[in-house]
């Protein structure tokens, strides 16, 4: 049976080149970077370099990068650690956040912080009268994702950047997918942190950092020896560490061609869904999008049975976030952009990547036409 990966917005596999480098940190060049010695310096020298190919990619500097076990623990340490050390107790956060900042957020309601959503419109963009309104009153940070990984709608990073520093409000932002396929400056989109994982860009899982804007003041994460300029304790992962650096600068290398013929593809498997099976909305923006994201909701179908008819046939597709996608419940990102309850329960993410071909496409559409029709013609919801 063909087997197709359709779920690049999960994670992706590492590169060849990435994988190659992180190699020897395994074995011969296996010191700590904390240590003083030969050994734990030649670790040091690595993690440097790698701190150096990640802050190129934003165009910050390298010791404004602090290296975390992934964007999930850097959306926490963003959002806990500045409303530690700031007057103001409102935080400020989209509505089609990942988890880990709701939960964050859900968290620090209960702390008794004052945490209040933006709103979006049908395809997923940022409300700017909204977050104008809410910026009205003081607010210690405001987050919002430059890419949404559901569907794909890529934010005017520029203006809401711009808003929040007229109103004296520090701006953070998850780019965990936008990474190699969106522009990101840091200085000229005013942006003060900036989460990034390396499994979303061809690097390792597990390692990810939190970009900082020097001379801002933000808690201690980890206690413990004083790694990460004593803001995050523990012993550094050099090995995913160095994977992710190598993930990032081929990303960056290669980001023009790949993206081209990811949206080539992306384009492609739209206008075939589109054409070839009836009653599916296009979820997200329609061009301001992710190069590889395509969420499409199939009316009269159930989205975890689309899922597990792919599956039987080859097809690894999402119903949603990689961290929701065991629960069955309705993605908050589609309720948020006001999608009804029957078709925000059929959608289904397709992420292409780096290695999806034009036959994948082909073959997933095929599949699909099929499995549409057999499950609209059992489906209770289809026949109401």
């Amino acid at each position: 049976m063909r087997k197709i990966y359709l779920d690049n917005a999960a994670t992706t596999y590492v590169a060849a080149e990435a994988l190659q480098a992180m190699m020897p940190y395994f074995t011969t060049e296996f010191g700590n970077p904390a240590s003083i010695h030969a050994f734990g310096r030649e670790s040091e020298h690595a993690v440097a370099k790698a701190r150096s190919q990640v802050a190129s990619c934003i165009g910050a500097d390298a010791n404004e990068i602090y290296f975390t076990s992934g964007a999930t623990e850097a959306n926490n340490w963003a959002l806990l650690g500045v409303v530690k050390n700031s007057p103001s107790k409102r935080v400020l956060i989209s509505s089609i956040e990942h988890p880990s900042v709701i939960e964050m957020g859900n968290y620090l309601d209960s702390l008794g912080y004052k945490v209040e959503k933006i709103a979006v419109d049908k395809e997923g963009v940022i409300s700017v009268s909204d977050l104008i309104a809410k910026l009205s009153k003081p607010a210690a940070l405001v987050s919002v994702m430059v890419a949404n990984n559901e569907v794909g709608t890529v934010q005017y990073m520029n203006t809401i950047a711009s808003l929040c520093k007229k109103r004296g409000a520090l701006f953070h932002t998850d780019a965990s997918q936008a990474i190699g396929s969106v522009f990101i400056d840091v200085r000229e989109m005013e942006i003060d942190f900036l989460s990034m994982s390396g499994h979303k860009i061809y690097g390792p899982k597990g390692i990810g950092a939190l970009y900082i804007r020097n001379g801002l003041k933000i808690g201690k994460h980890l206690h413990g020896g004083g790694q990460e300029n004593g803001k995050r304790g523990g012993t550094l992962n050099v090995p995913g560490i160095v994977g992710f650096g190598a993930a990032v600068e081929i990303s960056m290398r290669d980001s023009t061609i790949n993206n081209n013929r990811i949206k080539i593809l992306r384009d492609y498997m739209i206008r075939e869904i589109e054409g070839k099976i009836p009653n599916v909305v296009l979820n997200g923006h329609r061009t301001q999008r992710l190069a590889g994201n395509v969420n499409f909701s199939f009316k009269g179908c159930e989205g975890e049975a689309l899922l597990a008819s792919l599956d039987l046939v080859g097809i690894a597709v999402s119903t949603g976030s990689a961290c929701n996608s065991a629960t069955l419940q309705r993605s908050h990102v589609l309720t948020a952009m006001g999608v009804a309850d029957d078709l925000n329960q059929s959608s289904i993410r397709f992420s292409l990547g780096r290695s999806t071909t034009k036959e994948d496409i082909d073959y997933t559409v095929t599949e699909l036409v099929k499995i549409v029709k057999r499950l609209r013609s059992i489906s209770c919801i289809a026949k109401k």
